[in-house]
């Protein structure tokens, strides 16, 4: 098993951000994918769709949605080391998913079939907000390929204003796809 820990960090802002911190871990057994963040901090300031009580998401109808990157969104990339194809993986607080296949950087954008269900919880937790996803990836991947990833987090601010993290930033503006910033290797 490859357990690691991480800290997203913002995209750099001439605006001041709120007081918020976004942390976790990854792993993956065998071909199993694990992921836990936990987002910390000043939440009453985040437009957030939050689950009522406990691991039941505010939807009672989780399904998959298209861009769900326009609200707050946690979000992991990878894919296959020395490969240019990759998958982008969005998860809602409120339940909602996609999963999205692309051929190269940003170019061959289709629904990921191999998924029908997505299952992940969200938890309201008294210093934040937990979001944990166990995702088998024998639909996509072979369990002795190397994969490459990129952990991400797209936060709405009830001013409207949306801020971007990531584990590093590659470019001029924030820009999830970018292969330089899959530095998790699982």
């Amino acid at each position: 098993m490859n357990d690691q820990t991480f800290s997203l960090q913002p995209f750099p802002s001439k605006k001041s951000l709120p007081n918020l911190k976004i942390v976790g871990n990854i792993a993956r057994n065998g071909n199993k994918l694990a992921i836990r963040y936990m987002l910390e901090g000043d939440l009453k300031e985040i437009a957030l769709a939050k689950p009522t009580g406990g691991i039941a998401p505010l939807s009672n109808t989780p399904s998959r949605k298209h861009e769900l990157w326009k609200d707050t969104c946690f979000e992991l990339f990878f894919g296959i080391k020395d490969c240019q194809r990759y998958w982008e993986f969005n998860l809602s607080p409120a339940g909602h998913w996609n999963v999205y296949h692309f051929d190269t950087y940003r170019q061959g954008m289709q629904e990921e079939t191999a998924f029908t269900i997505l299952p992940f919880s969200v938890q309201n937790q008294a210093d934040g907000l937990a979001l944990v996803l166990e995702a088998d990836l024998n639909k996509i991947v072979s369990a002795v390929q190397e994969i490459e990833v990129a952990i991400t987090t797209v936060i709405k601010h009830r001013d409207g204003e949306v801020t971007y993290w990531a584990l590093t930033h590659q470019g001029a503006e924030a820009d999830f796809h970018l292969r330089d910033s899959f530095i998790v290797e699982l």
